[in-house]
């Protein structure tokens, strides 16, 4: 067992993928937190703020940006915990380009029959968010093969309000790249939104780099031993 200090208080790191502090642990995802990841994913679905107003489904964010990791890669799924509740999570896909793959064969097609594709005078409607998620839906980000050959896993994190800023979104990341690393990977990415420059910062505060020359935001960060 190691023992970390976060801004005055004392983090026990169990490398079984717990971490405990006084008023809050990082545990692995289990089913009985699908709706908590749901909720979270939800507050903090505008940019890193409270997308509750944007969405007609309280349900969608979650089902395309949370959910579905937490489905088929548990392993890779992390909660954090207070006395309020689950209020984080991070989740992961291994590979990305075989995740892609499961998602086209075990997931979209539920969701496409679920939420279908506005036609464009329902879609001019939508709230920005919303027609984003549908998007991801029914045309289908797939990971690029250059970024994929260099940074083959990718992540998602989501933290509320209450545990931001104390330490917990580092120790998420962190849990998870060790459970990365010990499965093999070399290298891991993530999206930010242009307008989240909170977010932005933080990954680079925790080693990320912003990449050059992608069409979206891109932060990175190799995991070779």
């Amino acid at each position: 067992m190691a023992r970390r200090r976060c801004r005055g208080c004392v983090i026990r790191v169990r490398y079984n993928g717990e971490v405990k502090s006084e008023s809050c642990r990082i545990r692995r995802f289990v089913p009985g937190d699908l709706d908590d990841l749901y909720r979270v994913c939800l507050q903090t679905a505008d940019n890193g703020q409270d997308g509750t107003a944007a969405f007609a489904d309280p349900r969608l964010p979650g089902d395309v940006y949370a959910v579905p990791y937490a489905l088929l890669e548990p392993s890779l799924a992390l909660v954090a915990q207070d006395l309020a509740g689950v209020g984080g999570y991070v989740v992961a896909a291994l590979d990305s380009h075989e995740f892609d793959r499961r998602l086209e064969r075990d997931w979209w097609p539920a969701l496409r029959a679920r939420y279908p594709e506005p036609p464009p005078e329902v879609a001019v409607e939508l709230s920005a968010q919303e027609r984003f998620a549908l998007g991801a839906i029914h045309h289908p980000w797939i990971t690029d093969p250059a970024l994929a050959s260099r940074y083959p896993s990718h992540l998602h994190i989501n933290l509320l309000p209450r545990l931001q800023g104390r330490g917990y979104g580092r120790q998420l990341i962190a849990a998870l790249i060790s459970g990365l690393r010990s499965k093999g990977s070399t290298g891991v990415h993530l999206h930010v939104g242009p307008a989240n420059q909170r977010a932005a910062q933080f990954y680079r505060h925790i080693g990320f780099a912003e990449l050059p020359g992608t069409t979206a935001r891109v932060f990175a960060m190799p995991l070779q031993p």
